[in-house]
């Protein structure tokens, strides 16, 4: 693990000086391990973490690729970090969500135009208010719209990654609450409100009232991992996550 965390190093910083930039292709392996002082395992096993992290794109038959290193490329390795580490602290992960969520909303109050508006009313009007599934999959869009305006890619993408590990409580919820889905929408259009009127601290102030709902749920009904929430919420299992 030494010789393959100092190779993790050494090809980190290639990419950090801007000697390898997104989309270079690395020297071939053994040209590479050569350079660095490495053997071509702990090289090979390097290029395999950052492959899977999303640093590396390794292309049978082409060679081994920096990446876009764009702010989506983080979403799947951080996700799959959270889920590792999250177990049994679903109310931790709820609080970093709230810390994001009003951050974006304050940050979009500023940036938004209408088209971006009309995006969020657009979640409102297709949403059927007797479907989960629907209120679900809208409320993600709701989200990430607000999300894609506040003018930091990797917020963005950090709170899609957290974004994941709450979906099935958000889902239950919805399920089990009653006047869940009304309340929601409710909250949605008051956000919309103070996003259209530029008013940052109304939009923050809203945005962390109506995400706390979710954690004031989870502690009525005393749930401390999502696994525990019920089989049922696996609906919102197929669906892209990146918000409420």
């Amino acid at each position: 693990m030494a010789l393959t965390d100092d190779a993790l190093e050494k090809i980190k910083e290639l990419i950090v000086s801007g000697e390898l930039g997104p989309g270079d292709r690395l020297p071939p392996e053994a040209e590479l391990s050569e350079r660095l002082g490495l053997s071509r395992n702990s090289l090979r096993e390097a290029v395999k973490a950052l492959d899977f992290i999303n640093v590396l794109d390794v292309r049978r038959g082409s060679g081994t690729y920096v990446t876009s290193l764009a702010a989506e490329d983080m979403v799947e390795a951080v996700s799959f970090l959270v889920d590792v580490h999250a177990s049994g602290s679903l109310r931790e992960i709820l609080e970093v969500r709230r810390i994001f969520e009003a951050e974006t909303a304050y940050r979009a109050a500023s940036l938004i135009d209408e088209t971006g508006l009309d995006e969020l009313r657009a979640t409102i009007a297709d949403t059927d208010p007797t479907s989960i599934e629907s209120l679900v999959a809208q409320d993600f869009e709701f989200h990430s719209t607000i999300a894609r305006y506040a003018g930091n890619d990797y917020l963005a993408a950090m709170l899609e990654a957290v974004s994941v590990k709450t979906t099935r409580a958000r889902t239950w919820r919805g399920m089990s609450e009653d006047g869940a889905v009304e309340k929601t929408l409710s909250e949605h259009r008051a956000i919309i409100d103070a996003l259209a009127a530029g008013d940052a601290r109304l939009a923050q102030s809203i945005m962390v009232l109506h995400v706390t709902g979710v954690q004031r749920w989870v502690d009525h009904v005393d749930v401390d991992d999502e696994d525990a929430i019920g089989a049922e919420a696996d609906i919102a299992q197929d669906l892209q996550p990146s918000g409420d």
